[in-house]
This record gives structure tokens, C-alpha cells and sequence, in this order.
């Protein structure tokens, strides 16, 4: 690898794991292109759990502690997943428990 001019040049991870995959040496380096890679995808793992702990945080307060961890769940998925939840309106919801109410009267 030492002698290939493509890799001599390089400043990154992300672009030995692109060279090593353009010349086909990513087959014969297989784990250490596994291993670039799973580097490289390690900070977006990590930031995901820690915005899911910095959200139960900011949920669960002193004052709240004693709230059912079902309810919990539900509430740190609607802020985890604000950009989602901010596109429902409080209409929207309200029409689709109408629309579930009037399917179970046609069944029953």
C-alpha cells in the first residue's frame, strides 16, 4: 500500500475508505475498510443515544418522576421526534379518532 501514489497523498479516513474501495484493495484490506467504516459511523450512533438521554432529562424532572414509564416513552418519542410531530395538527388527529370510531360502529 505503501508504493500506491493514490494513498500516499491522503488526510482522512473517509478518503482511504474511498480510494481503498476505487482500486478494489478494500477486497484484500476487508478489515480495515470494516473497521474505517465503522469508525467513521461511530459519532452518528453516539449523538443519537445522547440526544435520547438529553431528552429524558429535560422530560423527566424532579417534579415528574413519578410518571408511568409507558407515558415517559411516549413523550420522549414526540420530542425526539419534534420535526415529525410539529407537520400533525390538533385537527388532524381529532379526525383520525372520528374516522376509527365510525369503522367500529359499521363492525358492530
Amino acid at each position: 500500500m505503501r508504493n500506491d501514489v493514490k494513498l500516499q497523498n491522503l488526510t482522512c479516513l473517509s478518503q482511504l475508505c474511498v480510494v481503498l474501495t476505487e482500486t478494489g484493495k478494500s477486497k484484500a484490506f476487508y478489515l480495515l475498510d470494516r473497521l474505517i467504516r465503522l469508525i467513521l459511523t461511530l459519532p452518528v450512533s453516539a449523538s443519537t443515544g445522547e440526544r435520547s438521554f438529553s431528552a429524558m432529562k429535560i422530560i423527566k424532572t424532579r417534579l415528574r418522576n413519578k410518571m408511568e414509564d409507558e407515558f415517559l416513552a411516549d413523550n420522549l418519542v414526540i420530542n425526539i421526534e419534534r420535526e415529525i410531530a410539529e407537520t400533525f395538527t390538533s385537527d388532524s388527529i381529532l379526525e383520525d379518532f372520528v374516522s376509527l370510531k365510525e369503522r367500529r360502529s359499521q363492525f358492530m
